[in-house]
């Protein structure tokens, strides 16, 4: 049988081959961070080489198996329909910046205690969704809520894929519930906005006017030890032509901190003329269609019915807790299939 397609790996063959070569070179380790992603994305791609190798083996057993009993074979199909689709959205991840780590960023909105516990509703979530896909998470910067949850906290999700994953999880997230902080048990509801910038290779070209930064640098208020909290170690970088702000206080020295705060500024500001130009072609191609990066995405509601419904998609789950316990794959995958 002749296979093309979604099962035409020679392409994915040849670039193991490459990153193969470059892990043999000697001087592979003299910078550790493209190391590790390096590896990183070999391990992700032999992954899928092999995945896709067994699904291919596996067509051609179904193929014998049908002539000898349907009913079986139809049942032993449906899982390997789900495999299929799992794989499918693993070689769609293919823009430019779907590969790289991302930054990940929840802030809550209006409405004090309440919002701020959604927040960090939030921050759980996307914590155990990133636990089963084994991506390693980085605290840049947190900031607390004053009787509970936060105010804002900023992540760098790491592991091959972060970014073309969760891409589709910006914009606002609404929860309705009965509020565990009003006494009255009196049904609220609260936003949080989500942020997700892709992680920048730092090779990449991009000049910043140094007159455009206003860099603010004062004392970390989170955990970290003596040296942290007691020296003006945290950097707060804002650029002034776009009113971005990137704080950053999870290394101990402040050069370090600067340091990644521009990183992460770098990575907005690339992915911000990225979405202008994606914005020419589509009033160039007559594309009508409203962007609003700002709008609600999604619902989570918990009375009077419970309910988790992507208003993008459609797509739903009426097991609220299972969601919130980082259950998102459903909601990702039907948002990467539509874009």
């Amino acid at each position: 049988m002749i296979y093309g397609g979604l099962f035409d790996t020679n392409e994915n063959q040849n670039h193991l081959k490459e990153l193969d070569e470059q892990m043999k070179d000697e001087n592979f380790w003299n910078d550790k961070r493209k190391s590790e992603n390096i590896i990183s994305e070999y391990n992700s791609l032999n992954s899928l080489f092999k995945k896709t190798q067994e699904l291919k083996e596996e067509i051609e057993l179904y193929n014998e198996l049908l002539k000898e009993d349907q009913s079986e074979a139809l049942k032993a199909i449906e899982d390997f329909d789900q495999r299929l689709s799992d794989l499918e959205i693993q070689i769609m991840l293919n823009d430019p910046y779907d590969k790289n780590d991302a930054v990940l960023e929840i802030h809550s909105g209006a409405g004090g205690t309440e919002a701020c516990d959604w927040a960090n509703m939030l921050y759980r979530m996307y914590s155990r969704w990133c636990e089963k896909q084994h991506y390693k998470l980085e605290e840049i910067d947190k900031q607390e809520g004053l009787e509970a949850g936060i105010k804002s906290i900023s992540l760098i999700v790491k592991g091959h894929n972060a970014y073309g994953y969760l891409k589709g999880e910006k914009g606002i997230h609404r929860l309705v519930r009965i509020s565990p902080f009003d006494s009255n048990k009196r049904r609220h509801t609260s936003f949080a906005a989500v942020e997700v910038t892709p992680v920048i290779d730092e090779s990449v070209d991009l000049d910043i006017d140094e007159k455009d930064l206003r860099i603010d640098v004062y004392r970390s208020s989170g955990p970290g030890g003596q040296g942290v909290n007691t020296t003006d170690s945290a950097v707060r970088i804002t650029h002034l032509p776009t009113k971005i702000v990137v704080t950053c206080q999870s290394e101990r020295s402040q050069i370090q901190n600067k340091e990644r705060c521009m990183q992460i500024l770098k990575s907005k500001l690339l992915k911000i003329k990225e979405d202008e130009k994606n914005l020419e072609l589509q009033k160039l191609k007559g594309d009508q269609k409203e962007i609003n990066f700002g709008s609600q995405i999604r619902s989570y509601v918990m009375c009077p019915y419970t309910l988790v419904k992507d208003h993008r998609t459609n797509a739903e789950d009426v097991n609220v807790n299972k969601v919130l316990d980082g259950d998102i794959d459903k909601f990702i995958k039907e948002y990467l299939k539509e874009n």
